[in-house]
């Protein structure tokens, strides 16, 4: 899951949207009038929070090549603070563990520092403490002076950004990254089912999910999964279904166990109820899938097949929750049919992420990784803000909407591409989940152990699927087990053998989906 996950972000990363000289020039002649400035050169320091002098290149062509050669006067300094290097190069300890540097500590000096950066891209898990710490600089009173037109922004990206300042905005984004439910339209029709529409809850998607489940063994269609990928992964598909309601497993300072509630009780029952149910494909349910694969192979039957391993674009499942970039693959995918073997292309579309009752309007995998704002500090605020108008501006999204792998923050130019007809309105309706003001992060580099208290719930969740214990029966082992390892981590944290967590793979995984989803890591982390 993490390298399918490592290889999808490379994607987005690397792939440059190109730009001709005449629409920069149409760009730059409607966000700054047409004039050249005769001003002297200067210097407009952007600071990012990782980087390096290998994706440096990568942000200019995608951000400052077009603004700095339409306004020679600008100089950009491209800083970071946080340098792959430091990390890359290291030397691990005994454990195979690095020194973790804290991703906001790095990114205060670097605003607050002797020469602190202009403007500043953060992730959309910073924003609120950056706001708290009076680090950054309201943009409400530059937008309405400017006459900055926010009329036509998507209200994902608006609502997010305003419910992390406290109804304001401190800054903008030109993208973003969001998640929705994609369903096979033939699987309904074939079961005389009508399918998912926007706004459903969780409960209405999955009462689909059991009415669309048909077959046996290997042959068998399910009625959903919780990602295109996994599969019988249970820790991932609880963060999945609960991500909106921000359960957690242990209190802020990492010394208590906070799962043997009524809500976790209520999110195990559901979770492993689909998996009894068979509606959810479970770990088994993969490998007869794959043995199939493999017996075809082993009769010397088998013909590469590019959907294997998905199992939504292999007409696997009904229903599953994926990103953006998804639909291009799988307009790829059928497009590509008649290539691949006892493959039939059939008719899909998408529909709003699930979402919970106690959590109205809700999305849970809505993500803003290229926020700008304006430092306090900053020496340069008045070209930081231009910069800023100029990557939102519309005429920039115009630009960007020609992307596949990422959404523009103007609706107006949110529409489906390469004569594609889907809901792309399936992305922009939810809220994302807001992001917390406690610093998880510096509680897993000072206990990196912790993890272990986590994975005390994989055989214990096993046990609730085949029936042997109840969930609540579960959660209260889970409390017991889970705080008895708290309490070693908190007596004898320098002993605590971090390296188990790494082991099992719960870490990294955790760690990146948190990341995409804006929660904080004392939630419900995933596979």
């Amino acid at each position: 899951m993490e390298k399918r996950l490592s290889n999808r972000k490379m994607i987005k990363k690397w792939v440059v949207v190109p730009a001709t000289l005449m629409v920069a020039t149409s760009i730059l002649a409607a966000c700054s009038g047409g004039a050249q400035s005769t001003a002297e050169k200067h210097v407009l320091r952007i600071g990012v929070l990782y980087g390096g002098a290998d994706n440096e290149p990568y942000f200019r062509s995608q951000y400052t090549d077009t603004y700095e050669m339409m306004n020679p006067e600008i100089d950009f300094e491209i800083v970071s603070a946080i340098d792959y290097s430091d990390m890359r190069y290291q030397t691990p300890d005994e454990n195979g563990n690095v020194d973790q540097p804290d991703p906001y500590a790095k990114m205060k000096d670097m605003l607050t520092g002797d020469n602190p950066v202009d403007v500043v891209v953060l992730d959309y898990s910073m924003l609120r403490r950056l706001v708290q710490d009076n680090l950054l600089k309201q943009l409400d009173p530059l937008i309405s002076q400017s006459k900055f037109d926010l009329t036509d922004y998507v209200p994902t990206v608006i609502d997010g950004i305003k419910s992390a300042g406290d109804n304001n905005i401190y800054a903008l984004t030109p993208t973003f990254s969001s998640s929705a439910l994609f369903y096979n339209k033939k699987l309904f029709e074939e079961n005389g089912v009508e399918p998912p529409t926007d706004n459903m809850t969780w409960k209405d998607v999955m009462d689909k999910a059991r009415l669309v489940s048909k077959g046996e063994g290997a042959d068998r269609k399910y009625g959903m999964t919780f990602s295109r990928w996994n599969g019988g992964d249970f820790n991932s598909d609880i963060q999945t279904y609960s991500s909106a309601l921000q359960l957690k497993m242990w209190d802020d300072k990492g010394e208590k166990m906070l799962v043997n509630t009524p809500q976790w009780e209520n999110v195990w029952n559901t979770v492993s109820g689909l998996y009894r149910e068979d509606v959810v494909p479970d770990q088994e349910d993969i490998n007869k899938i794959n043995e199939a694969s493999n017996k075809e192979a082993a009769d010397g039957n088998y013909v590469y097949n590019p959907t294997q391993g998905d199992l939504f674009a292999s007409g696997k499942v009904a229903m599953t929750i994926s990103d953006f970039y998804y639909v291009n693959e799988l307009n790829t995918t059928m497009n590509n049919a008649s290539k691949i073997k006892d493959f039939e292309a059939f008719d899909w579309d998408v529909v709003t992420y699930p979402t919970h009752e106690e959590a109205p309007g809700i999305g849970g995998a809505i993500s803003f990784s290229q926020l700008m704002g304006i430092n306090n500090n900053a020496q340069n605020s008045e070209d930081a803000w231009k910069f800023i108008q100029f990557t939102n501006s519309k005429e920039w999204a115009e630009m960007k909407s020609r992307s596949t792998y990422e959404l523009v923050a103007r609706k107006e130019y949110l529409k489906p591409k390469n004569g594609m007809n889907y809901n792309i309105d399936a992305f922009t309706s939810l809220k994302p989940i807001p992001p917390q003001s406690v610093d998880t992060e510096q509680l897993y580099r000072d206990k990196p152990g912790i993890w272990e208290a986590q994975n005390a719930s994989y055989e214990l969740f096993q046990k609730v699927i085949k029936g042997d214990i109840t969930s609540k029966e579960a959660l209260a082992e889970w409390e017991t087990k889970g705080n008895a390892i708290l309490e070693k981590i908190k007596k004898q944290p320098a002993k605590t053998d971090s390296s188990k967590a790494a082991e099992s793979g719960s870490t990294d995984d955790a760690g990146t989906q948190v990341e995409e989803e804006g929660t904080t890591a004392t939630e419900v982390p995933a596979g």
